[in-house]
Parts: C-alpha cells; structure tokens; sequence
C-alpha cells in the first residue's frame, strides 16, 4: 500500500513551487528573502532564502514591544504609566512625533508610537524605562544593554538562531556590530506577536490618537497614521514595516480567515486559520506581500486538504 503520508508530503511541496512561478516574475524575484507560514502550526507554505542573514530595521521594534508586554504582565505595571522622556533617548534620527526631553507620554501610547509610526525616541523611551528596572550584568552595563538582553533572551526562548539585537530601535548605531535577522526568524516572532491579543490590537489600528503632556505644560494630541499600507486588504491585520540601509524596505503581514470547523463523531475540531507574511529587501515590499499572502492561501487550502502534513511525518 502506498505511503499516503508521503505522496501528500511530495504533493505539497510540488504545489508550492508551482505556486511560486505562478506568481509574476518581476514580483516573485523582487525580494531578498521571504517567508509564508501557517501561523497555528509555523509550517512553511512559500519561502526564498528565508535563512539569509540581513538587517531588518523596524521589524527589530516587534521584540521590543513584546518585551515591555511581557515586563508589564510580571511588574503588574499600567498601560496607563506615565513615561517621561529622557534626554538619552532623543539621539535618534527617527522623531516624527516630535517628542522633546521632559515630555510625558503613557506606555500605552509609546508603544502605538512605536509600532505604528517607528518612532524611535518613543521606542528607546519605552526600552530605557523597562530597562531600569530589569536586572543587569557584568556585560549589561546601561538600560538599554538590560533591555537589549531581554530581547536577546526572548529571541533565545523562541529559537531564533540567526537573530541578533542590538538596540531596541533596529537602527545600527555600531556598524561594526550590526543587528541581524532571517526572514524564517522573523515569521517566528511575528507568530508569537500575534498570538498576543494586545499586540494584534496595536497593529491593526490604521490610525490613532495620542496624547502627549509637553515639558511646558500644555498637552496635544497627535494623529498616528500606520505605516503598514496593508491593513485592511483581504483581511490584513498587522503587523510591521522596516527599512535597513543594508537590506532594504521590509515588511511583515498577517491575514486570517473564518476558523475551520471539522466534525469528527459527536466532536468538531476547530482549527484557526491565520498566515504570516515576511518579505525582506525589496522596493516593492507592499505589493509582493499581498502577492505572496494570495498565493500562500492557494497553498494552504492544497495544504489543508491533504491533511496537513508536516515535514519529517
């Protein structure tokens, strides 16, 4: 009797790389790397050198965010916290906010700052704050260094293994030690991202108010305005764009569908169903994403529809 595992296993990947030539050919070659998983199951459905070492700028800004969520749940600190903007924090190009030493702005807006609209002062203020409350080595000397380490610990945990961080921003302040990731790495911790409620929240908001109480008293509102060009086309729901000077633009999707209901007996077995998008390097980053999301979803539902089978079963 044939082996069904493994002509479904054979069919699979075959469906893939025709998938992947079906996608057009300046789109398909227009990316250093990408990735397409399964989010449920991290199962790789599309993927071009996805464990190429390259910077991936703001994408960096992912970890941060879930290191400050992982900080808030264990200190049992607010959202609400107020942060006061210090002055370590304003050497960044990167301040399209505005935010100047002395302001007060809550975590909770920080981080849509941050993830919305990469700003960097909101984001190394969010890392130096956390930080100084984390535990510090011999090597750990600074905040950000404790918190760096706490993202380097994170990517650890998650089995990121050709990942570095190196600042909380993505920016390479040390171009003899830059920051590093993969696109396989990246669909990783966007999984994780994604499984976190809050997170999800952050990044599918298209736009959002902020407030800021400015060193001299008078407080403004701020208009956000996602950088992610995504949200919202065929169910796109987050999550985050980057650029490096190395690599390039960058940007991860996700997309879900209605969960998958299945009756087995008097049972139904319910099955999410959600990709992860990755593209790094490429100047048309937003319209390859969408590309790659279509035909992720082809490769899916053959996927699916041979039982879903893993590699190595």
């Amino acid at each position: 009797m044939p082996d069904l595992r493994r002509i479904f296993a054979i069919s699979g990947a075959v469906l893939a790389a025709a998938l992947l030539f079906s996608l057009p050919r300046a789109v398909a070659q227009d990316a250093t790397a990408y990735s397409v998983v399964d989010n449920a199951s991290g199962h790789v459905l599309l993927s071009r050198d996805a464990n190429k070492k390259l910077g991936i700028g703001s994408l960096t800004n992912i970890a941060t965010a879930m290191v400050v969520l992982d900080w808030l749940d264990l200190s049992k600190t607010d959202l609400g916290a107020m942060v006061t903007i210090p002055p370590e924090a304003t050497g960044y190009p990167e301040n399209p906010i505005g935010f100047q030493p002395g302001d007060q702005v809550s975590i909770r807006d920080l981080l849509y700052a941050s993830l919305m609209q990469s700003d960097d002062i909101a984001t190394s203020s969010l890392a130096l704050y956390v930080g100084r409350d984390l535990p510090t080595t011999a090597t750990d000397e600074t905040p950000m260094q404790a918190f760096v380490a706490q993202m380097n610990a994170l990517g650890r945990k998650l089995g990121l293994r050709s990942t570095l961080f190196v600042d909380a921003t993505g920016l390479e302040l040390n171009e003899r030690r830059p920051g590093y990731s993969c696109a396989a790495d990246m669909a990783t911790l966007a999984r994780y991202a994604m499984n976190r409620s809050q997170f999800r929240f952050y990044v599918s908001q298209k736009a959002r108010q902020i407030s800021i109480s400015h060193v001299y008293g008078i407080p403004t509102g701020y208009q956000l305005v996602n950088t992610n060009e995504l949200l919202d086309i065929d169910a796109i729901d987050g999550v985050r764009t980057g650029t490096n000077h190395r690599t390039g633009p960058c940007v991860i999707i996700s997309a879900a569908k209605a969960p998958e209901s299945v009756q087995q007996g008097e049972n139904y077995i319910i099955t999410p169903r959600r990709l992860i998008v990755v593209v790094l390097g490429s100047d048309r980053r937003f319209d390859l994403a969408h590309q790659l999301l279509l035909s992720g979803w082809q490769s899916y539902d053959q996927w699916a529809a041979a039982g879903r089978p893993m590699k190595g079963s």
